[in-house]
């Protein structure tokens, strides 16, 4: 299967992407489909032996819209292309409200001075007042109307032709609102010519006073600004995507044969040296050769302590060298770089639809088509079976085709899930869909890996217990055997007297007992390193120690005992501590009501012993690598909706198979791909955080919804007419437009108000 994203033009509302997607649906080789009006986009998985990126794009443009295949290096172009895109809405814009303004003030100067009593100058009196002038006051008002309906002639091209395509859209509707009121505006001169030319002066007044011209501008403009206003407030929905994209530097500093020389960024290539000053962003992922710094990650994990680096740490591109120059080999470069790895999850995360989103798009589909049923329907019965005049059942028409715009509904769900997960992201939390990001709110049960992902997966010394040596000698002696070791605990015992510039003892061999320890030879004499069951072996009596043993076991910790061929020497224990954050982390998981287990191949009094130290409620112990995804299919098989939080090779499947995968980015490559989160902080309290926002960009999505189904609930029986007869209420067609387009900006308003968003609440 391939994976491409195309652009789309001609998008108005949800009608547009439900009928792109129902159109393509019928193609063959098509696998999915995703197409969201907020970003423009549309993310199709296709057999590339079956159809081609040629004939999903014709198909899309014989369904009434455009389509093309984004160029992934020009960025900055289509940055450019949007912001020309808005420039022209405002142009359009104020050229509208400039004839708009003299067409209202023509057509309505009489009521003014009746209401409000403003005078009307004596020119337009002369000119406009008066059967005898009913001809020029109807004509001047068209011309005012003609390039208002220039200046939004999308709204007519998009609209009818979608109506021909029999794909009626937002667009449609209004289109069909304004031309209406335009035609019968011109039919309405005619009449009044006839009027004037036969002496029937009644005839004269019943048109000059119902022409309708100002609605058919008011209409189109009304619904402009509401567009403008929504554009606007979109582009703010796109920020954090927009904020890492302007991250990555230009260009890069490399070094050649001692000399430095500044190329573009696109010509870096992997093994490059890269020479970084202070103040300067990091061009690529790559590890430091040269020099010592402090690092502010900020941007790409939120968090806002800068770190410090020294030979041999990995840096991340897009992040800031703060104080010192460093040389660094780059390693992953272009595309394959955190930063853009980020920004396309983002993208594709932002191109996807939460399953709620397709309750509002199968609406969508069949509203369009049922509100010009509606507004014929009701039409023809004011005016067939109330009696009503043709100008006031024409108005009745007008008010619901205009009033009835499924664009909020279109808008709830996608501005909610970018504004979410863009918050989310300037976090360091990434959220690969919205599928994901609605699945976490259903989750119940929270399965936790251990090593790596609640201790720091990295064991270190807790506990040094000489006996027959002193705490040097015993320490230099343990070094030197664990020096050609590669066993974990062994690492903890060299990092140790690293750091404490512990002078290793030299060891003339060394052998490795698989599963028990090590047996040196140092200066003829035979001396272990290990567990109980190798020093049992070696007939060595351990009575004296057995009750400490067990109480560093009991309490995590992994003894190790150092002996000679006759004595016990000393114990050092080794424990993978958990992380500052994890107790933390597991009390708010609780207080969210989620069931919280953890799983893990250690032994069971290792894992009592982290069960106790932090209150996990329940423990699974010496499971198998290959059966954690064992674990979570007989939890989903229970009713359970799981999220997996893992960081290693092993937790691959099961982050795969758990409805939620959480991945910690300290892990695997694989751990990541399988995930559908990543925690860039590998901080325990953001998979708190994924939870919340779930729970919050849901209820979000849920208000949208309501007010944008609410708004047409009351919206179209008062644009219908329904309590004209009680109590003389009546929609006109220019309200209609108005209260049409306030929907749609509160909509994305309320939807806006996520990125208030805030990760360090407590709970």
């Amino acid at each position: 299967m391939k994976n491409e994203k195309y652009n789309i033009t001609g998008m108005s509302c949800s009608a547009c992407s439900a009928r792109i997607e129902k159109t393509l649906q019928k193609l063959p080789g098509i696998s999915t489909i995703t197409v969201n009006l907020l970003t423009n986009s549309m993310q199709v998985s296709y057999d590339e032996t079956i159809l081609s990126s040629a004939e999903i794009i014709q198909a899309v443009i014989k369904a009434g819209y455009g389509a093309s295949l984004p160029n992934a290096t020009k960025t900055e172009k289509n940055t450019l292309d949007t912001s020309a895109e808005t420039t022209t809405m405002k142009h359009n814009l104020i050229g509208s409200v400039l004839f708009l303004l003299p067409l209202m003030y023509i057509a309505m100067h009489t009521m003014w001075y009746h209401l409000f009593g403003i005078p009307v100058p004596s020119i337009i009196e002369q000119l406009f007042d008066g059967s005898q002038n009913a001809l020029t006051y109807a004509y001047t008002q068209f011309l005012l109307l003609i390039p208002i309906m220039l200046y939004n002639k999308n709204y007519y091209r998009n609209g009818l032709r979608n109506l021909w395509h029999a794909s009626p859209n937002m667009d449609s509707l209004v289109a069909l609102g304004s031309l209406a009121s335009t035609i019968f505006g011109i039919f309405a001169i005619y009449r009044i010519g006839i009027g004037l030319g036969t002496g029937n002066l009644p005839l004269v007044q019943t048109y000059s006073t119902n022409l309708y011209f100002e609605s058919a501008g008011m209409i189109v403009t009304l619904v402009s600004i509401g567009k403008y206003l929504e554009t606007l407030a979109k582009n703010k929905t796109g920020t954090a995507i927009k904020r890492l994209m302007d991250l990555s530097p230009q260009q890069a500093t490399i070094l050649r044969q001692n000399k430095a020389i500044t190329i573009a960024i696109d010509k870096l290539q992997v093994g490059d040296l890269l020479q970084i000053k202070p103040g300067e962003r990091i061009p690529a992922d790559g590890i430091i050769q040269q020099g010592i710094t402090t690092i502010d990650e900020s941007a790409l994990t939120g968090e806002s302590m800068p770190v410090e680096k020294q030979v041999g740490d990995t840096v991340t591109s897009a992040t800031l060298n703060k104080t010192g120059t460093i040389h660094v080999t780059a390693q992953r470069v272009g595309t394959d770089t955190t930063l853009q790895q980020i920004i396309q999850l983002m993208d594709a995360a932002t191109t996807s639809k939460a399953p709620i989103a397709k309750i509002a798009d199968t609406i969508a589909f069949y509203f369009v088509p049922i509100v010009i049923g509606i507004a014929l329907i009701a039409t023809a019965a004011w005016y067939f079976i109330m009696d009503a005049t043709i100008e006031f059942s024409f108005s009745i028409g007008i008010s619901i085709l205009v009033i009835s715009c499924p664009c909020a509904l279109g808008l709830a769900t996608p501005v909610a899930i970018m504004v979410g997960m863009g918050k989310g992201a300037e976090s360091g939390i990434l959220i690969k869909s919205g599928e994901a990001l609605e699945i976490a709110h259903h989750v119940d049960t929270i399965v936790l890996d251990k090593t790596g992902t609640i201790t720091t997966g990295t064991p270190t010394i807790t506990d040094i217990l000489p006996y027959s040596l002193d705490q040097n000698r015993l320490l230099s002696l343990a070094v030197g055997m664990e020096i050609g070791s590669e066993h974990p605990l062994g690492e903890a015992i060299r990092s140790y007297g690293k750091h404490h510039k512990i002078t290793p003892t030299t060891v003339d061999t060394m052998k490795a007992i698989f599963g028990k320890g090590i047996e040196a030879t140092i200066q003829d004499r035979i001396y272990y390193a290990g567990n109980t069951t190798l020093l049992q072996e070696k007939h060595l009596d351990l009575t004296s120690i057995l009750p400490k043993i067990h109480q560093l076991s009991d309490e995590g910790k992994t003894p190790l005992i150092f002996a000679s061929a006759t004595q016990i020497l000393g114990i050092i224990a080794v424990a993978d501590p958990p992380k500052q954050t994890s107790e933390s982390a597991i009390n708010a998981l609780k207080k969210l009501g989620l069931s919280i287990i953890m799983l893990t191949g250690d032994n069971q009094r290792t894992a009592n012993a982290l069960k106790k130290q932090l209150k996990i409620p329940r423990v699974i112990a010496e499971v198998l690598p290959q059966d954690k995804e064992t674990h979570i299919a007989k939890l989903q098989s229970e009713g359970h909706v799981v999220a997996m939080i893992g960081d290693g090779i092993n937790d691959a499947p099961a982050l795969a198979r758990a409805d939620l995968g959480i991945a910690l980015s300290a892990g695997t490559d694989i751990a990541m791909d399988s995930a559908d989160a990543i925690l860039i902080k590998n901080d325990l309290n953001d998979a708190v955080n994924v939870i919340r926002l779930s729970k919050c960009v849901l209820r979000n999505i849920k208000e949208n919804l309501f007010w944008a189904f609410i708004y047409n609930i009351i919206g179209i029986p008062l644009a219908a007419g329904l309590l004209y007869p009680l109590c003389g209420i009546k929609l006109n067609p220019m309200i209609a437009a108005a209260a049409m387009s306030c929907s749609s900006i509160c909509v994305v308003l309320n939807a806006l108000r996520l990125r208030h968003f805030n990760t360090e609440h407590k709970l």
